[in-house]
């Protein structure tokens, strides 16, 4: 493959001094990240305020909207690594192309969601509880969310275009109002707003905040493209479904939708395991995931970042900034996780107590924080140098690793700590499937580091 032009790499992914290219385009990410984080544990804030029972269902629902957020944001990665490779390569039309077959692929996974939101939400919350007021508040919440979900599919596509060819401030504004605009909607229509006439409508009051806010986000998102980012180019004719282009896309993309839907399975066997127990630790364990999202979003957002610069120097054949860019980001994602070990370890209470938890609560929620955080290093480093995997096109691997992470290794032993009758056992398993992963992922990052990076020094 020869070396592009230097005209080509005026792009500033080829050109930038890594340390400030990384904080370029990933502080706007991180940020966009904190407002999602801040306004899901809002979101949790609010709904805590109407019962246990309604912080349950939230928690059950989260699988399928994390599935949901998977399928979006593995379209967006597979799009984004091919469009940054084709950017950086100087292919202006298979960028183009890769854009346009995303925005099918968005459309069809729609489909199937609004199907799921109209037949299945019923079913599947009666899986999980046989409490009614949680079924009810659960289906009311998560038909809503999956009905109206072609807003979060346009949002998240429309912010890896942008992330893909750099401009990733205009992702803090869309996220930043779409995240906004549900944390100021949110009271509204929970409790209602009688100088507006609008009625309190509880756990689905909540999911129509979400939804608002989703849309107003994809809006701007599709401005942005079309105004502001010349690098890509739509029409007509790249809607048209081409395997050459499909195929990368997928390849890339759907190791990353398994990685997510592993999630959604991971978390609903541990709602399983946990119903087990009782309500008030499947409640807590749903509260747990709200409250590290302020470490792992961040993460994410430098992640995403990492992969569109990868992807663009693996294009431009330089080694040098593509190792450059995976040691910053390791570093950075280490130092995130040791505040968040610190806090998790020194103030759960505090953490827990904007809640308004019982002392059930308080109390598994306690043990529930302490322990899984020692895992949190350990995730930094795994989940950091995994996002290469994605940026050189292995997202196999990513796969591999995700499946040792969270489940392989979790379930397992989450289900057979289960056994000894103590809930403060259960959370052990995470530290247990970190240290796996960790050792699995570095192992894989070697046969890649072999395989594509290696030769490009040559």
């Amino acid at each position: 493959m020869e070396k592009p032009s230097n005209a080509l790499k005026e792009n500033k992914m080829g050109t930038m001094p890594l340390g400030k290219l990384l904080v370029n385009m990933a502080v706007p990410m991180v940020i966009a990240m904190l407002v999602q984080a801040l306004y899901n544990v809002v979101d949790s804030l609010y709904v805590s305020r109407i019962s246990e029972s309604a912080v349950t269902a939230l928690s059950l629902a989260f699988p399928v909207q994390n599935i949901q957020i998977g399928f979006a944001t593995g379209i967006g990665v597979g799009v984004n690594s091919i469009l940054s490779k084709s950017l950086g390569e100087g292919n202006q039309e298979n960028a183009n192309r890769s854009a346009g077959n995303g925005m099918v692929l968005v459309g069809i996974v729609a489909v199937v969601f609004i199907l799921f939101g109209a037949f299945a939400t019923r079913p599947f919350f009666q899986m999980q509880s046989s409490v009614q007021e949680t079924v009810d508040g659960g289906v009311a919440y998560l038909s809503i969310c999956c009905m109206l979900s072609l807003g979060i599919f346009v949002e998240v596509l429309g912010e890896r275009l942008l992330q893909a060819s750099g401009r990733t401030a205009y992702t803090l504004l869309t996220q930043g109002t779409g995240a906004v605009t549900n944390i100021i909607l949110d009271p509204v229509f929970i409790f209602g707003f009688e100088p507006l006439g609008i009625p309190a409508m509880g756990l689905a009051g909540a999911a129509v905040a979400t939804v608002i806010g989703q849309w107003l986000a994809a809006i701007l998102a599709v401005i942005f493209n079309l105004k502001c980012n010349p690098d890509v180019q739509f029409g007509f004719k790249y809607f048209k479904v081409k395997k050459e282009t499909m195929r990368p896309i997928l390849t890339v993309g759907i190791p990353s939708v398994i990685m997510v839907a592993i999630g959604s399975v991971m978390n609903f066997s541990m709602n399983q395991i946990l119903q087990g127990f009782s309500e008030t630790a499947t409640g807590v364990f749903g509260i747990y995931f709200k409250l590290q999202s302020f470490f792992f979003m961040p993460l994410f957002g430098i992640n995403n970042a990492t992969i569109s610069i990868m992807a663009y120097n693996y294009g431009a054949r330089d080694p040098k900034r593509i190792m450059g860019t995976l040691k910053r980001v390791v570093i950075t994602d280490v130092v995130i996780m040791l505040i968040g070990l610190a806090a998790f370890q020194f103030l759960p209470d505090l953490l827990l107590g904007m809640f308004n938890p019982s002392d059930e609560f308080l109390r598994i929620g306690r043990g529930a924080l302490r322990t899984i955080s020692l895992a949190f290093p350990l995730a930094a480093i795994g989940i950091s140098v995994s996002a290469s995997f994605q940026a050189l096109g292995d997202g196999i691997y990513s796969t591999i690793t995700s499946l040792c992470r969270q489940m392989l290794v979790l379930l397992p032993a989450a289900y057979l700590l289960s056994l000894t009758g103590e809930v403060t056992m259960v959370w052990w398993a995470y530290p247990i499937a970190e240290c796996i992963s960790v050792f699995v992922t570095l192992f894989l990052f070697s046969r890649i580091y072999k395989k594509k990076i290696k030769p490009l020094t040559v």
